[in-house]
């Protein structure tokens, strides 16, 4: 994998501007944290004399007083802030209500099981609880109107740590004398579900010692729940260091080792999940440095082997307000400790360092990493994955044309071929997600999920917005061909994936071809429709012709092609004066008896050719002959612009005609030869 070196001030992690501050760590104040909920308690005093609750999306604090009854072990809320849930003893967890209209009197529930100790306790929904002891699991429901709990279910296993994922509902017990079996259970609407427990591979060096809770984290990873385990190990030439290795926790089946994470050191580690990227801290080094599962990697036939991402790079440098009385803060922030020893982290993207009081949520930088990785191909499968990628996606598009020479063009294609791929996924799934709620076939299950359309899928009207108009307005020096196969790459990238071509992109290509007077080509994507046709393109044909004469015929032929524009090929036919071409088109297409009589006859008036008009009119006597047994018009047949012309005109009308009729008979008797200019209009009219 080709990298760049770092760009000044170049960083791709940072944490975020805006962090949570509380209370920090003290003799009379202790700091919890709630990964469910994503709150952290600054409690003093053991609540006597207040307690503080602050969350990153939190817009305001909660702050409250309760009894002092013990040093608090652990304080968590449920989903909503209604209960509150307290363990002060090994022995029970104490309960208040946030409930509206409910007293706030605290009641207590003490473990089911004798000699057991409540190792810890997980929400599982506004009013179910879990109770995690060494001896097993116990499943509550809590009862705030009658300050009380009815246990659901429980589980006898002997338990040495536990961890919850709030987002799957997943609880995972560590079992066993080493740790290294774990058993996961699934909570789904008041009921409890056993999923098959796997085992963890410990190192074989002989100080491994037992599997502990600082080397396993569950994180949702694209979608999908994954443990992963921290593999200390020293370096030896056989060996690169440690390793993070990925187990597929899956509801029905067993949990399988699927990646590896090469770290290539040692020393002490912390992880992170951030946008799908797995960061793993180094706290010798003060560095990070970020995976992506879903890049191509090696494949051991087993396992996929992945290398990190980017070079190990330290976290954007901070700053923080100084510490002390309002006298002091008032002085320019200091910085930020980074990688403190104080500092702790939680799923997925939490960073707390309870010395200092602050709270900050780890962020990915994108703009930096677009000029680390040099393979645009590797670089969009990377950017397409995150979650802020449209506008870095479009520049880094934006870049690739404005530096492009004519040898790029099969990267060119890669990265259209990628942003494509992407956007028929998300209009196929559109499409589906359409025709199952329209047949109603979802009535017998559950109501299907609207796709959601992330920053990943950039369509046309994106692309041509701002990278192609942009690029075919620069004056680049690139050469014209070279320009536009670059524009027709892109339309055989939407047509490679079935994706219909807006009109624009073709308007785009022709106008580019029409500027650099490029015809001989735009007659050969015509000829052999490599533009589709549509009614905007053979409109622009026309606008064209007085720069290219046959872009006139080349209109009319797409239009014909089209056999939906029969009334514009007429209107095209009759601004050209071409009278008779316009009656031969409609006679063809079967639509001469429905169309409008005045129309054609004020088209031939207005050529100035006697003839002409003659003849049409003649056509239109037939036609209403063989239509209703009688040559002459109906009102309908003489409106002019939307109104009924009086009789007076039409007395015109056959007046001017009688004449003409005079004229045709009068050179026929001066001629024995029937070839009289009148005599071939009427040819013409008997061709039709």
């Amino acid at each position: 994998m080709t990298m760049a070196l770092l760009p000044p001030g170049g960083h791709y992690l940072e944490l975020c501007e805006s962090p949570v501050q509380f209370e920090k760590v003290s003799s009379v104040n202790n700091v919890f944290f709630d990964e469910a909920n994503k709150q952290v308690f600054a409690v003093r005093s053991g609540g006597a004399t207040g307690v503080v609750v602050k969350g990153p999306d939190d817009k305001s604090c909660i702050s409250f007083r309760m009894e002092d009854k013990g040093e608090v072990k652990c304080i968590k809320f449920s989903s909503g802030n209604k209960i509150l849930a307290v363990q002060r003893t090994p022995k029970a967890v104490d309960f208040i209500n946030f409930i509206p209209d409910l007293p706030q009197m605290e009641y207590s529930q003490e473990c089911k099981t004798k000699n057991a100790n409540i190792l810890s306790f997980c929400w599982i929904s506004a009013n179910e609880i879990v109770f995690i002891t060494d001896q097993g699991i116990e499943f509550y429901q809590v009862l705030p109107d009658k300050r009380s709990l009815k246990l659901l279910k429980n589980q006898s296993i002997n338990v040495n740590w536990c961890m919850y994922s709030p987002e799957t509902a997943v609880l995972l017990l560590s079992t066993t004398v080493y740790g290294n079996v774990l058993q996961p259970f699934y909570f789904r609407g008041g009921t409890m579900s056993k999923m098959p427990k796997f085992e963890i591979e410990l190192p074989a060096s002989p100080k491994s010692g037992n599997l502990c809770l600082s080397d396993i984290i569950m994180a949702t990873i694209y979608g999908q729940l994954y443990v992963l385990y921290l593999k200390h190990q020293p370096r030896t030439p056989n060996n690169p260091g440690a390793e993070v290795i990925l187990y597929c926790l899956s509801r029905e089946g067993q949990c399988k080792k699927q990646h590896i994470l090469k770290l290539n050191t040692t020393g002490k580690f912390a992880l992170n999940v951030v946008d799908n990227l797995v960061v793993v801290h180094h706290q010798s080094s003060q560095t990070s440095m970020i995976f992506d599962i879903k890049l191509r990697a090696e494949f051991d036939g087993a396992v996929v082997i992945h290398p990190q991402v980017l070079p190990s790079l330290s976290i954007h440098p901070c700053k923080i307000p100084r510490a002390g009385p309002s006298a002091v803060t008032t002085q320019s922030p200091v910085p930020c400790e980074l990688y403190s020893s104080s500092w702790t982290v939680f799923q997925p993207d939490i960073i707390i360092n309870a010395s200092e009081g602050y709270l900050w949520c780890l962020q990915i930088k994108l703009q930096p990493i677009v000029h680390m990785l040099q393979d645009k191909g590797r670089l969009m499968d990377f950017l397409l994955q995150r979650k802020d990628c449209k506008m870095v996606t479009l520049s880094v598009c934006c870049q690739m044309l404005s530096t492009a020479e004519r040898g790029s063009l099969p990267v060119i294609a890669t990265v259209f071929d990628k942003l494509n791929q992407v956007y028929k996924e998300y209009l196929d799934a559109e499409q589906n997600y359409t025709l199952t709620v329209e047949s109603g076939t979802s009535r017998s299950s559950s109501t299907p999920k609207r796709p959601v359309r992330t920053q990943a899928v950039i369509d046309q009207s994106d692309m041509y917005t701002h990278v192609l108009s942009v690029f075919t307005e620069k004056k680049q020096g690139l050469p014209h061909k070279f320009v536009s196969a670059v524009l027709m790459e892109y339309i055989r990238s939407l047509n490679q994936y079935q994706i219909t071509v807006q009109h624009y992109l073709y308007e785009l290509v022709i106008k580019t071809l029409v500027q650099h007077s490029l015809f001989y080509m735009l007659h050969q994507f015509l000829q052999y429709h490599v533009l589709s046709d549509s009614k905007p393109l053979a409109c622009l044909l026309l606008s064209l012709e007085s720069t290219y004469p046959p872009a006139h015929q080349l209109s009319l032929d797409m239009l014909k092609r089209l056999s939906t524009a029969n009334d514009e090929i007429v209107e095209v036919l009759l601004s050209k004066h071409q009278v008779l071409g316009a009656l031969r088109f409609v006679r063809s297409v079967g639509s001469h008896d429905n169309i409008s009589a005045r129309k054609f006859l004020d088209a031939a008036r207005q050529t100035g050719d006697a003839m002409l008009f003659y003849t049409t009119f003649k056509f239109f006597e037939q036609r209403n002959q063989r239509l209703r047994g009688s040559s002459h018009f109906t009102p309908e047949d003489t409106k002019l612009g939307g109104k009924m012309s009086c009789d007076k005109d039409v007395e015109n009308l056959q007046r001017d005609l009688d004449k003409l009729s005079e004229c045709a008979n009068a050179s026929q008797e001066s001629t024995a030869k029937n070839t009289s200019p009148i005599s071939k209009l009427f040819l013409v009219n008997k061709h039709f």
